[in-house]
C-alpha cells in the first residue's frame, strides 16, 4: 500500500527536478558536433534540397509564440532565433545572428522572392538588423518585439517596406 502512494510522489519529484534545471531544448545538432546518432550536416549555406513552401509552412506553425530577446526555441523566439529553429527542423544549419544570416545562401531580387526565402530589414542603424521568412503573397512571418508574438506581416506595409534591405535563398530547389 505504501508503495502505491510513494511511487507517484517519487515520480512527481523526479519530473519536477528535470523541469527546473533551466536547460534549453536543442532541436537539432549544433555545427561541429559529431558522435553516435548525430548525422553529419552540410556546411553553413551549403545547398540542401528542400522546398521553400515547407520552410514557410513550418515557420507559420509558430504564429502566436512569444517573443523573447535571445530566444531560439518555442519557449520564445527573437527574429534570427526563429529562422535558425525553423531551418534546423529540416536539418539545415544557419548562423544565429542576423548579420551572419545575411551572408549565407544566394541573393534574391525583390521580384524573385519565394516562400522560404529570408527577408532582411534595417530597423536599427545601417545594414541588416532584422530577418523574416517569406511565405508568399507579399507576406512574411517573423518575431518582432512589438506585440510580443511571432506573426505575419506584409512586405509592402508602411513600416517594413522602407526598411527592406534584401533577400537570400538558403535552399536550392524553390
Amino acid at each position: 500500500m505504501r508503495l502505491r502512494v510513494l511511487l507517484p510522489c517519487l515520480l512527481a519529484l523526479v519530473s519536477a527536478a528535470c523541469a527546473t534545471t533551466g536547460s534549453v531544448p536543442r532541436p537539432f545538432p549544433m555545427p561541429g558536433e559529431q558522435g553516435a546518432g548525430v548525422p553529419a550536416r552540410p556546411p553553413l549555406g551549403a545547398p540542401v534540397k528542400l522546398d521553400g513552401g515547407t520552410i514557410a509552412g513550418t515557420a507559420l506553425e509558430f504564429r502566436g509564440f512569444p517573443y523573447r530577446q535571445g530566444g531560439a526555441d518555442p519557449s520564445g523566439f527573437d527574429c534570427s532565433g526563429l529562422v535558425r529553429y525553423v531551418f534546423g527542423q529540416h536539418g539545415i544549419i544557419v548562423p544565429r545572428l542576423v548579420a551572419e544570416q545575411y551572408q549565407v545562401g544566394r541573393r534574391v531580387k525583390p521580384a524573385g522572392i519565394r516562400p522560404g526565402d529570408l527577408l532582411f530589414f534595417s530597423t536599427k542603424g545601417r545594414g541588416a538588423t532584422h530577418v523574416a521568412i517569406a511565405i508568399g503573397g507579399n507576406q512574411f512571418v517573423h518575431a518582432p518585439t512589438a506585440n510580443g508574438v511571432v506573426r505575419v506581416e506584409a512586405l509592402s506595409s508602411e513600416y517594413w517596406g522602407p526598411r527592406y534591405v534584401g533577400a537570400r535563398r538558403i535552399t536550392t530547389n524553390n
